[in-house]
């Protein structure tokens, strides 16, 4: 088996709750090694002091290790300025200008490591009308225009429990942009700053909503529109016992499999209808899939091409058979003592096995060993622990 494709990189995570901390996870668990550079106690995804630790925190913090280090105090500058000389990534998830006020900005560690690839991420980017502003996912999906496309026809915007500017605007994308520059790097030896907005890399992939605002010559009210809910061939539809259908039969040969598996071969060619046709289509979709339960439409649609599968609740995605022949659980450790189900690094490629390799790091887990390799004595340590840095 090869070495993993991360593997020699180093990274100093200055990241906390999600964007930053799923960004270096899939860094991680592709061989990087991260330090994760927390404030003593941890950083506050761990939740309240005195508390276990919270399952959030150990869903993206695997294969990490953690050093916890008081940023302002004496000596923690020398420190990251120590890690930053053989290190190849930087990640923050502060405000503009908070790592530079420490001496730990961009400007700093390039000085020390020409070839660094430093990313920050941050809600609405280094500069702009907003740049000062805090914010959180429900804040970028706004901007975005992401948040008043997620309703019901004539309903209040509603955000579902996937933040999809915190993933998708922060962490993918900071992700795919660090990669990019650390292969640039790699040739040129210099390395980037990379300013990640989350608002901007969510606006980025809102493309349905402008595509028809284009198509249309004004915007799309939430529901109505091609992938949220405007075409009886693209929606959900209740069943008898309460739950729920995802129907995605954009295409006429999974529409006309749909409906022929549902005894309504009548409607095979009306999953395009639109206005009053299309909401009278709509209409007797619901009665049809109302009369039978999940269960029962599973069973009549296995095997049918006609893409339409029940909208499962995360309990029976963990025991789904997909979610379980293709390894997308690890079991992963429990301070108590027990284990739990996470989710796998996703991507599977030749020569690689995604593995645990370390269970998320207790606050400051691996401080001696860090330090030690700076090579740190005794006597430095202890410095370092009298001064207040860990």
């Amino acid at each position: 088996m090869a070495s993993k494709p991360l593997s020699g990189v180093k990274v100093l995570d200055f990241t906390q709750l999600l964007p930053g901390p799923m960004c270096t996870l899939h860094l991680a668990d592709m061989g990087a090694d991260v330090i994760k550079i927390e404030p003593p106690g941890g950083e506050a995804g761990r939740g309240p002091a005195g508390t276990p630790i919270s399952h959030f925190f150990l869903a993206v913090n695997r294969n990490k290790r953690s050093l916890a280090i008081n940023l302002r105090a004496n000596g923690a500058r020398e420190l990251i300025h120590a890690l930053a000389k053989d290190a190849d990534i930087v990640v923050e998830g502060f405000r503009p200008g908070v790592m530079s006020r420490l001496g730990i900005g961009f400007d700093d560690l390039k000085a020390i490591n020409p070839k660094l690839v430093y990313c920050a991420i941050s809600g609405y980017g280094q500069d702009g009308p907003l740049a000062e502003l805090g914010g959180h996912d429900i804040n970028y999906q706004s901007y975005a225009g992401i948040l008043e496309q997620s309703a019901a026809p004539g309903g209040k915007p509603h955000p579902g429990n996937f933040p999809i500017a915190d993933l998708a605007g922060g962490a993918l994308s900071a992700a795919m942009a660090i990669l990019a520059a650390l292969f640039d790097a790699q040739r040129s030896g210099q390395g980037r700053f990379i300013d990640v907005s989350m608002t901007d890399c969510a606006m980025a992939l809102n493309v349905q909503p402008l595509a028809s605002l284009h198509s249309w010559k004004q915007p799309v009210p939430a529901g109505h529109d091609t992938l949220s809910g405007g075409l009886p061939c693209y929606g959900t539809y209740e069943t008898a016992d309460g739950r729920h259908l995802a129907v995605g039969a954009l295409e006429p040969k999974f529409w006309q499999a749909f409906c022929t598996a549902a005894g309504c071969p009548e409607l095979s060619k009306s999953g395009w209808a639109a206005g009053k046709a299309g909401a009278a289509v709509k209409a007797q979709v619901a009665e049809i899939i109302k009369a039978r339960s999940l269960a029962e439409w599973t069973a009549a649609l296995a095997g049918v091409d006609a893409c339409v599968s029940p909208v499962l609740r995360i309990d029976e995605v963990l025991a789904h058979p997909l979610t379980r022949a293709r390894g997308m659980t690890v079991d992963t450790p429990l301070p108590d003592g027990g284990s739990a189900p996470y989710f796998a690094f996703p991507v599977k490629m030749s020569d690689y096995a995604f593995s645990l390799d370390r269970p998320p790091p207790a606050a400051g887990e691996h401080n001696e060993a860090v330090l030690r390799e700076l090579g740190h004595g005794d006597e430095a340590i202890a410095a370092l622990k009298t001064a207040g840095a860990i």
